[in-house]
């Protein structure tokens, strides 16, 4: 099994990014990043985004689609296994004191150039991940050509930026497996542009969501900013006031979403395309191994411009012989 090196201090951070590694009294950036925002939580069963009781907006809430969630993915025995495997091959460093493998194409992204180069496909055990993962009807026709494993320890600082991933190559959903440990992603938005919050008292008499399309008909109807929300006839809405709605800006709100151990989580739409994700330093309280397979783009997909060299990355992909590039 592959040890974490004992030598001298290494990271691979480059510009403004740092880790514990790294940082010689540089905290300016950091603080900055950590500044607190209004702090919402994300529910599952409802998929609403509910007012943290510590904050300044608790008790209002806003739907937040675009998240498929499930928790016990595998058993602790899967986990196991499935962690030993990857600690045999070289975890390498990575940006703000992560360590990384990766099962993919050689992709400048910048330039939007690809080549499938030495890719050899994802990892043999993968190959019960995505036969499990495409069982769900959120996940039926989920065919990932890359995988990108990230080590996340609290002694180097690990952490991750908001961010969006690549549009140009990679495709409406991300999956990624969460192993080890939980910890929590931070979803934000730098629009200008206001949610229209509803306060708690405003109920639906049978909610059911629909993770696939993110919305119920018994859910708030919502599909974009400033735009007014309307119930079913099956959904009858209490206001205890009329101060029952309440604008604030996209950029002043975050998201938390809890990510059990064992966990899977599917971002698509507007989690996908319009709130950034990323992970604080402060919630990586132990090791923590994510797993993050991500699909082509149409550009790559059937009736693209890149229809062929998109079939070849994901015949390659699922032949399940690769090794870390």
């Amino acid at each position: 099994m592959a040890a974490e090196s004992t030598g001298q201090p290494n990271c691979g951070c480059k510009g403004i990014r740092s880790c514990l590694m790294c940082e010689r009294g540089r905290l300016e950036r950091f603080a900055q990043f950590q500044q607190k925002k209004y702090h919402f939580i994300y529910h599952p069963a409802s998929g609403l985004a509910v007012g943290d009781d510590s904050s300044s907006l608790s008790g209002w809430t806003f739907p937040f689609p675009g998240v498929f969630l499930l928790d016990n993915f595998m058993n602790e025995e899967e986990e196991t296994e499935l962690v030993n495997l990857m600690d045999s091959n070289e975890w390498k460093p990575s940006q703000s004191g992560r360590k990384k493998q990766d099962y993919g194409p050689k992709v400048n992204f910048k330039k939007h150039k690809l080549k499938v180069g030495s890719f050899s496909g994802l990892p043999c055990f993968s190959h019960l991940l995505i036969n499990r993962m495409i069982q769900h009807p959120m996940l039926k026709s989920f065919f990932p050509v890359e995988q990108c494993n990230l080590d996340y320890r609290p002694e180097r600082g690990s952490s991750i930026d908001p961010h969006f991933d690549d549009w140009w190559l990679w495709g409406e959903r991300l999956v990624s497996v969460n192993l080890l440990s939980e910890t929590t992603l931070s979803m934000s938005c730098d629009s200008e542009n206001f949610i229209p919050l509803h306060r708690n008292e405003m109920v639906c008499n049978a909610p059911s969501y629909d993770p696939v399309t993110g919305n119920s008909e018994s859910m708030f109807n919502f599909h974009g900013d400033n735009i007014p929300v309307h119930c079913t006839d099956n959904c009858s809405m209490k206001r205890t006031s009329d101060t029952g709605q309440r604008p604030v800006p996209y950029k002043d709100v975050e998201v938390a979403i809890n990510l059990p151990r064992r966990s899977l989580i599917a971002l698509y739409g507007d989690a996908r395309y319009k709130w950034k994700h990323g992970i604080y330093r402060e919630d990586i309280k132990s090791r923590r191994i994510c797993c993050t397979f991500r699909e082509l783009s149409e550009e790559f997909s059937h009736g693209g411009n890149q229809e062929a060299l998109g079939k070849e990355l994901v015949d390659i992909a699922l032949r399940f012989q690769g090794v870390p590039v």
